[in-house]
Protein backbone atom coordinates (compact mmCIF):
# COMPACT_ATOMS: atom_id res chain seq x y z
CA UNK A 1 0.00 0.00 0.00
CA UNK A 2 1.73 3.20 -1.21
CA UNK A 3 -0.22 5.50 1.02
CA UNK A 4 2.83 7.83 3.57
CA UNK A 5 3.56 7.25 6.69
CA UNK A 6 3.28 9.76 9.36
CA UNK A 7 5.62 11.05 11.92
CA UNK A 8 4.78 13.87 14.64
CA UNK A 9 7.44 15.63 16.75
CA UNK A 10 7.40 18.61 18.62
CA UNK A 11 10.57 20.14 16.91
CA UNK A 12 13.90 18.11 15.23
CA UNK A 13 14.16 16.07 17.28
CA UNK A 14 12.24 13.40 16.31
CA UNK A 15 13.91 13.19 12.44
CA UNK A 16 16.39 10.93 14.03
CA UNK A 17 13.25 8.86 13.93
CA UNK A 18 12.70 9.72 10.45
CA UNK A 19 16.64 9.14 9.38
CA UNK A 20 16.15 5.08 10.79
CA UNK A 21 12.81 4.72 9.19
CA UNK A 22 14.17 5.44 5.94
CA UNK A 23 17.40 3.32 6.12
CA UNK A 24 15.07 -0.15 7.24
CA UNK A 25 11.95 1.11 5.40
CA UNK A 26 13.46 2.72 2.22
CA UNK A 27 10.20 2.06 -0.23
CA UNK A 28 8.23 3.90 2.41
CA UNK A 29 7.24 7.88 1.66
CA UNK A 30 7.09 9.73 4.92
CA UNK A 31 5.35 12.83 5.95
CA UNK A 32 7.16 14.87 9.08
CA UNK A 33 5.69 17.74 10.80
CA UNK A 34 8.18 19.08 13.50
CA UNK A 35 5.90 21.43 15.67
CA UNK A 36 8.78 23.98 16.36
CA UNK A 37 7.07 26.83 17.38
CA UNK A 38 5.69 25.49 19.93
CA UNK A 39 8.07 23.68 21.13
CA UNK A 40 9.39 22.70 23.93
CA UNK A 41 5.87 19.90 25.02
CA UNK A 42 8.05 18.98 28.17
CA UNK A 43 7.10 22.07 30.39
CA UNK A 44 3.16 21.99 28.92
CA UNK A 45 0.43 20.94 30.68
CA UNK A 46 -1.16 17.24 29.79
CA UNK A 47 -4.27 19.47 28.03
CA UNK A 48 -1.79 21.67 25.92
CA UNK A 49 0.22 18.32 24.47
CA UNK A 50 -2.56 16.66 23.63
CA UNK A 51 -4.31 19.43 21.79
CA UNK A 52 -1.24 19.99 20.13
CA UNK A 53 -0.87 16.84 19.08
CA UNK A 54 -4.37 16.13 17.23
CA UNK A 55 -3.50 19.33 15.41
CA UNK A 56 -0.93 17.58 13.57
CA UNK A 57 -2.59 14.26 13.43
CA UNK A 58 -5.47 16.24 11.83
CA UNK A 59 -2.78 17.49 9.53
CA UNK A 60 -1.49 14.43 8.63
CA UNK A 61 -4.76 12.55 8.40
CA UNK A 62 -5.65 14.56 5.26
CA UNK A 63 -3.02 13.27 3.79
CA UNK A 64 -3.73 9.97 4.20
CA UNK A 65 -1.66 8.55 6.00
CA UNK A 66 -1.52 4.76 6.33
CA UNK A 67 0.24 4.80 9.62
CA UNK A 68 1.29 7.12 12.59
CA UNK A 69 4.62 7.64 13.98
CA UNK A 70 4.67 9.86 17.57
CA UNK A 71 8.07 10.47 17.21
CA UNK A 72 8.12 12.83 21.01
CA UNK A 73 8.06 10.53 23.99
CA UNK A 74 6.16 13.76 26.07
CA UNK A 75 3.09 13.59 22.85
CA UNK A 76 3.43 9.76 23.39
CA UNK A 77 3.10 10.00 27.08
CA UNK A 78 -0.10 11.86 27.30
CA UNK A 79 -1.56 10.97 23.95
CA UNK A 80 -1.05 7.53 22.70
CA UNK A 81 -3.75 5.50 24.14
CA UNK A 82 -6.79 8.21 23.03
CA UNK A 83 -5.23 8.34 19.29
CA UNK A 84 -5.12 4.56 19.25
CA UNK A 85 -8.30 4.06 20.45
CA UNK A 86 -10.00 6.93 18.61
CA UNK A 87 -7.87 6.42 14.94
CA UNK A 88 -8.26 2.93 12.63
CA UNK A 89 -4.72 2.94 11.50
CA UNK A 90 -2.30 1.62 12.84
CA UNK A 91 -0.28 4.24 16.07
CA UNK A 92 3.28 3.37 17.31
CA UNK A 93 5.27 5.84 19.95
CA UNK A 94 8.84 5.60 20.87
CA UNK A 95 8.32 4.73 24.87
CA UNK A 96 7.73 1.22 24.95
CA UNK A 97 10.12 0.38 22.07
CA UNK A 98 12.95 2.32 23.93
CA UNK A 99 11.89 0.37 27.13
CA UNK A 100 12.42 -3.01 24.84
CA UNK A 101 15.44 -1.65 23.74
CA UNK A 102 17.09 -1.16 27.25
CA UNK A 103 15.69 -4.65 28.69
CA UNK A 104 17.83 -6.26 26.04
CA UNK A 105 21.06 -5.03 26.89
CA UNK A 106 21.05 -4.14 30.59
CA UNK A 107 23.50 -6.63 32.65
CA UNK A 108 22.42 -5.75 36.22
CA UNK A 109 18.85 -4.66 35.81
CA UNK A 110 19.68 -1.26 36.54
CA UNK A 111 18.25 1.57 34.02
CA UNK A 112 18.51 5.36 33.66
CA UNK A 113 15.75 7.56 32.31
CA UNK A 114 16.17 11.13 31.59
CA UNK A 115 13.54 12.91 29.36
CA UNK A 116 11.38 16.53 29.01
CA UNK A 117 9.47 17.07 32.37
CA UNK A 118 6.67 15.88 31.18
CA UNK A 119 7.62 12.70 30.18
CA UNK A 120 9.17 12.09 33.58
CA UNK A 121 5.98 13.28 35.36
CA UNK A 122 3.86 10.25 33.51
CA UNK A 123 6.27 8.19 34.84
CA UNK A 124 5.72 6.31 31.26
CA UNK A 125 8.88 4.71 30.97
CA UNK A 126 9.25 3.06 34.42
CA UNK A 127 5.53 1.37 34.19
CA UNK A 128 6.54 0.74 30.55
CA UNK A 129 9.93 -1.21 31.98
CA UNK A 130 8.35 -2.72 35.01
CA UNK A 131 5.36 -3.97 32.76
CA UNK A 132 8.09 -6.44 31.06
CA UNK A 133 10.54 -6.96 34.35
CA UNK A 134 8.77 -5.95 37.51
CA UNK A 135 12.08 -6.57 39.20
CA UNK A 136 14.59 -3.50 37.36
CA UNK A 137 15.93 -0.81 39.38
CA UNK A 138 14.82 2.42 37.91
CA UNK A 139 15.86 6.31 38.19
CA UNK A 140 14.77 8.72 36.30
CA UNK A 141 15.43 12.48 35.63
CA UNK A 142 14.15 15.21 34.02
CA UNK A 143 16.34 17.19 32.21
CA UNK A 144 14.52 20.31 30.46
CA UNK A 145 17.69 21.95 29.44
CA UNK A 146 18.15 19.88 26.40
CA UNK A 147 15.61 20.21 24.39
CA UNK A 148 16.13 24.08 23.77
CA UNK A 149 19.93 23.65 23.39
CA UNK A 150 19.22 21.08 20.72
CA UNK A 151 16.60 23.37 18.93
CA UNK A 152 19.27 26.22 18.93
CA UNK A 153 21.71 23.64 17.00
CA UNK A 154 23.57 23.50 20.21
CA UNK A 155 25.14 19.57 20.54
CA UNK A 156 28.68 19.96 21.32
CA UNK A 157 30.83 22.01 22.54
CA UNK A 158 32.28 23.31 25.36
CA UNK A 159 28.47 24.85 26.36
CA UNK A 160 26.86 21.66 25.66
CA UNK A 161 29.62 19.58 28.17
CA UNK A 162 28.60 22.41 30.72
CA UNK A 163 25.12 21.94 30.68
CA UNK A 164 24.99 18.36 30.05
CA UNK A 165 27.50 17.87 33.58
CA UNK A 166 25.38 19.86 35.59
CA UNK A 167 22.48 18.44 34.80
CA UNK A 168 23.90 14.70 34.98
CA UNK A 169 25.00 14.95 38.08
CA UNK A 170 22.24 13.26 39.87
CA UNK A 171 22.70 10.00 38.03
CA UNK A 172 25.91 10.06 38.40
CA UNK A 173 26.09 9.06 42.01
CA UNK A 174 24.13 5.91 40.73
CA UNK A 175 26.95 3.38 40.08
CA UNK A 176 24.92 0.73 40.00
CA UNK A 177 23.20 2.10 36.48
CA UNK A 178 24.57 0.59 33.15
CA UNK A 179 22.12 1.42 30.92
CA UNK A 180 20.54 4.94 29.90
CA UNK A 181 17.43 5.54 28.13
CA UNK A 182 17.62 8.47 26.04
CA UNK A 183 13.80 9.26 26.33
CA UNK A 184 13.41 12.22 24.31
CA UNK A 185 14.20 12.29 20.42
CA UNK A 186 16.02 15.50 20.70
CA UNK A 187 18.43 13.73 23.39
CA UNK A 188 20.52 11.39 20.82
CA UNK A 189 21.64 14.38 19.05
CA UNK A 190 23.22 15.04 22.34
CA UNK A 191 24.53 11.51 22.62
CA UNK A 192 28.37 12.10 22.59
CA UNK A 193 28.64 14.13 25.20
CA UNK A 194 26.23 12.38 27.46
CA UNK A 195 28.42 9.16 26.59
CA UNK A 196 31.52 11.37 27.41
CA UNK A 197 29.80 13.02 30.92
CA UNK A 198 28.30 9.14 32.38
CA UNK A 199 31.13 7.24 31.19
CA UNK A 200 31.78 4.49 28.85
CA UNK A 201 30.59 1.98 30.93
CA UNK A 202 27.10 3.11 30.82
CA UNK A 203 24.83 2.27 27.74
CA UNK A 204 23.03 4.61 26.05
CA UNK A 205 19.74 3.24 24.25
CA UNK A 206 17.64 5.65 22.01
CA UNK A 207 14.17 4.26 21.04
CA UNK A 208 14.80 5.41 16.97
CA UNK A 209 16.23 1.57 15.49
CA UNK A 210 13.29 -0.19 17.86
CA UNK A 211 10.35 1.69 16.94
CA UNK A 212 11.74 1.72 12.83
CA UNK A 213 11.94 -2.00 13.57
CA UNK A 214 8.38 -2.16 14.93
CA UNK A 215 6.85 -0.15 12.35
CA UNK A 216 7.86 -2.35 10.17
CA UNK A 217 6.63 -5.46 11.49
CA UNK A 218 3.19 -3.59 12.10
CA UNK A 219 3.08 -2.55 8.69
CA UNK A 220 3.96 -5.81 7.66
CA UNK A 221 1.15 -8.01 9.71
CA UNK A 222 -1.57 -5.39 8.27
CA UNK A 223 -0.16 -5.70 4.85
CA UNK A 224 0.33 -2.25 4.14
CA UNK A 225 3.81 -2.51 3.19
CA UNK A 226 5.02 -0.42 0.08
CA UNK A 227 4.82 -2.53 -3.23
CA UNK A 228 6.34 0.30 -5.53
CA UNK A 229 10.43 0.00 -5.61
CA UNK A 230 10.26 3.97 -7.29
CA UNK A 231 12.06 6.45 -4.77
CA UNK A 232 9.69 7.83 -2.60
CA UNK A 233 9.04 11.60 -2.39
CA UNK A 234 9.09 12.76 1.51
CA UNK A 235 7.34 15.92 2.91
CA UNK A 236 8.57 17.85 5.67
CA UNK A 237 6.49 20.40 7.64
CA UNK A 238 7.12 22.41 10.37
CA UNK A 239 4.96 25.31 12.10
CA UNK A 240 8.38 27.02 12.60
CA UNK A 241 9.92 29.48 10.35
CA UNK A 242 11.22 26.90 7.82
CA UNK A 243 14.64 28.61 7.11
CA UNK A 244 15.81 28.26 10.90
CA UNK A 245 14.33 24.96 10.67
CA UNK A 246 16.71 23.85 7.46
CA UNK A 247 19.54 25.34 9.15
CA UNK A 248 19.44 23.05 12.08
CA UNK A 249 18.80 20.04 10.02
CA UNK A 250 21.71 21.07 7.94
CA UNK A 251 23.80 21.73 11.16
CA UNK A 252 22.98 18.54 13.05
CA UNK A 253 22.42 16.27 10.48
CA UNK A 254 25.28 17.13 8.23
CA UNK A 255 22.97 16.79 5.20
CA UNK A 256 20.04 18.64 3.38
CA UNK A 257 15.94 17.45 3.09
CA UNK A 258 13.85 18.41 0.40
CA UNK A 259 10.44 19.62 -0.20
CA UNK A 260 10.28 21.69 3.02
CA UNK A 261 6.85 23.54 3.80
CA UNK A 262 6.10 25.89 6.14
CA UNK A 263 2.47 24.97 8.12
CA UNK A 264 0.16 26.70 9.96
CA UNK A 265 -2.38 24.23 11.71
CA UNK A 266 -5.77 25.98 12.18
CA UNK A 267 -6.77 25.32 15.93
CA UNK A 268 -10.25 26.83 15.41
CA UNK A 269 -10.54 23.14 13.17
CA UNK A 270 -9.74 20.96 16.22
CA UNK A 271 -12.54 19.47 17.74
CA UNK A 272 -10.78 16.69 20.24
CA UNK A 273 -10.55 17.39 23.88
Amino acid sequence: MNQPIGVIDSGVGGLTVVQELMRQLPNEQLIYVGDTLRCPYGPRSKSEVKRFTWEMVDFLLEKKIKMLVIACNTATAFTLSELQETLDIPIIGVIQPGARAAIKVTDNNHIGVIGTEGTIKSDAYPQALKSINPNLDIETLACPSFVPMVEEGIVDGEKAQREVEHSLQPLKKNKKMDSLILGCTHYPLLKETIQHVMGSHVTLLSSSEETARETSTILDVHQLLANSNSQPKHQFYTTGEATIFTTLVNRIFATTIGNLNHVTIQTATITHS
